[in-house]
């Protein structure tokens, strides 16, 4: 295993799973709004968490334009906050354990493909913050992940990071940075040929501190 110098994060499917409490949230909003489309349950989510949010709303709401489309989808992701920021959200196992002993050696950053003012949610929600150097999203800066990737390696002046991902789309990501990719085989998705592969977050201790 090459030496590495931080750590960069998914969210959802990697340190959290708020799929349930997300549905929830949105469904209030889908019968607000009286929007035609089937019940959202948190399996539908998981299988879309991971898209940008434009891609997500064309997905859920086919049938309305696509400006109505991501004015419903900011509706969603407004009650999705406030939901998420009253909850008990669960967390994966040995999270705090695992995060406490990585950053005593390494800096850790989170990059997600959500919403703007979600990874704060996550960070007020668990109280995990000073664990963590910097993070993006494509609301902060209107990219996607690989290209938030590569700012935060070029912002912090990073040598060799690994990005920790739960889907298909991260390991793209990650190779589109040109760093390698540690998927999180318990999270959403499926992917093939990643560089490491842990089945639980405690794997990432004996896999970088052993």
């Amino acid at each position: 295993m090459k030496p590495i110098d931080s750590i960069i994060f998914d969210v959802d499917g990697t340190l959290w799973d708020s799929t349930h409490l997300v549905a929830k949230a949105w469904n209030q909003i889908r019968i607000r709004e009286e929007v035609s489309i089937p019940p959202l349950t948190a399996e539908t989510l998981k299988s879309l968490f991971g898209r940008t949010l434009p891609d997500i709303a064309r997905a859920l709401f086919p049938n309305e334009s696509p400006a109505r489309q991501l004015e419903l989808i900011h509706l969603c992701c407004e009650r999705e906050h406030e939901v998420l920021l009253r909850a008990q959200v669960p967390l994966y196992p040995r999270l705090e354990c695992t995060l406490e002993q990585l950053s005593a050696v390494y800096p850790l950053y989170i990059v997600s493909n959500c919403q703007g003012g979600y990874i704060e949610v996550f960070l007020e929600n668990t109280g995990f913050g000073h664990y963590f150097q910097d993070h993006l999203c494509p609301g902060d800066t209107g990219n996607a992940k690989a290209a938030n990737i590569k700012e935060i390696i070029r912002r912090h002046h990073l040598q060799a990071p690994v990005y920790v991902g739960d889907t298909d789309g991260d390991h793209c990501a990650s190779r589109e940075a040109g760093i390698p990719f540690v998927f999180a085989s318990y999270g959403f998705g499926t992917t093939e040929d990643p560089d490491y592969s842990i089945a639980a977050l405690g794997d990432l201790t004996r896999l970088f501190l052993s």
